[in-house]
């Protein structure tokens, strides 16, 4: 899972403060523009994280731009291996800022097994425990990047649902009907397929799920090869394949909303960070991600390049 930790090596290197060495300054020539008005960050050195994934690497990039035109030199250590080095990074002075999920700290990081439904009171929740870990959440964005089933448009053409209680009724009415591509992981946890059938009461047989790499399953399911697969719901190819995603009509999947996590030392230091990203923040939702995304997975663009020229199409700086 793209949002889970891995203990890789390098990852508890990294947990340990030691070897977060690497990393350039951002040289965006970049001005305020509908943010970093009077510079307030002037004479900061700020450092800017993230994990290794696409959609991190743009936002870790976009924080950078947004940092920078408001008068701070930006070094970019974006593009850590796994969840824990990124979050530790933070959490021990070696970074001062990343973008990070709220259902990814709630369940990976705090050892909580229920999500919260509720996204605001999820990212409450988080920034509540998280105090005393020397972090501080700032509002979150209505990006939320979790799990959901989709489907390509003649698998919606022929049978029509919309919801996830709809996809549990197919599947009572036409067992055969619900093929699904997952993820091995996704296949076998609590909050993945197995969750999944117990809270919408749905049944589907062990011959009619295939298990696979993430990247597969989205051709799979263009082609029609499954009815319905597991995907991300800000992933940029559910754009470009035209897939139609179930909404979680009964809330089962956490949120996993973006929200920008900083040092509390450095935002005390720094409070005119919080006024700086904040309207970043706000502009952030599923839509902007998938298009985003797309840039570079389908587009083959580079995340940095993708994350300035959307800062500057939206004002944000010039």
């Amino acid at each position: 899972m793209r949002r889970g930790a891995r203990l890789t090596l390098a990852v508890l290197v990294l947990a340990s403060g030691c070897g977060l060495t690497s990393g350039s300054p951002m040289t965006d020539d970049v001005r305020p523009g509908a943010i970093g008005a009077g510079q307030p960050l002037k004479g900061a050195h700020l450092t800017v994280t993230s994990k290794e994934f696409t959609e991190q690497l743009v936002l870790g990039a976009i924080m950078g731009i947004a940092f920078q035109a408001a008068g701070a030199d930006v070094l970019d250590r974006t593009g850590i291996q796994g969840s824990i080095g990124s979050r530790e990074a933070v959490k021990n002075g070696a970074a001062d800022a990343m973008y990070e999920y709220t259902g990814t700290a709630w369940i990976t990081y705090l050892g909580n097994s229920h999500p919260i439904p509720d996204p605001e009171r999820q990212w409450q929740a988080v920034a509540d425990a998280d105090r005393k870990n020397g972090l501080t959440w700032l509002p979150p964005a209505r990006l939320n990047n979790t799990y959901a089933l989709a489907m390509n448009p003649a698998g919606f053409k022929k049978y029509g649902t919309r919801t996830l209680s709809q996809v549990a009724a197919l599947a009572g009415k036409d067992p055969g009907a619900v093929t699904l591509c997952v993820e091995s992981e996704f296949a076998n946890r609590a909050d993945g397929l197995p969750g999944l059938e117990k809270a919408y009461g749905m049944s589907v047989p062990a011959k009619n799920v295939t298990q696979m790499d993430t990247g597969i399953i989205y051709t799979q399911v263009d082609k029609g090869k499954c009815t319905y697969g597991e995907v991300f719901t800000t992933d940029g190819r559910i754009r470009s394949m035209n897939l139609v995603v179930m909404e979680d009509d009964k809330r089962f999947f956490p949120n996993y909303n973006a929200a920008p996590v900083i040092n509390t030392k450095v935002l005390q230091k720094w409070p005119a960070i919080a006024t700086v990203i904040e309207p970043v923040t706000k502009k952030l939702d599923n839509s902007v991600a998938q298009t985003l995304n797309a840039k570079v997975d389908v587009d083959g663009q580079d995340p940095h390049q993708v994350a300035l020229d959307w800062m500057k199409q939206e004002g944000f700086v010039k």
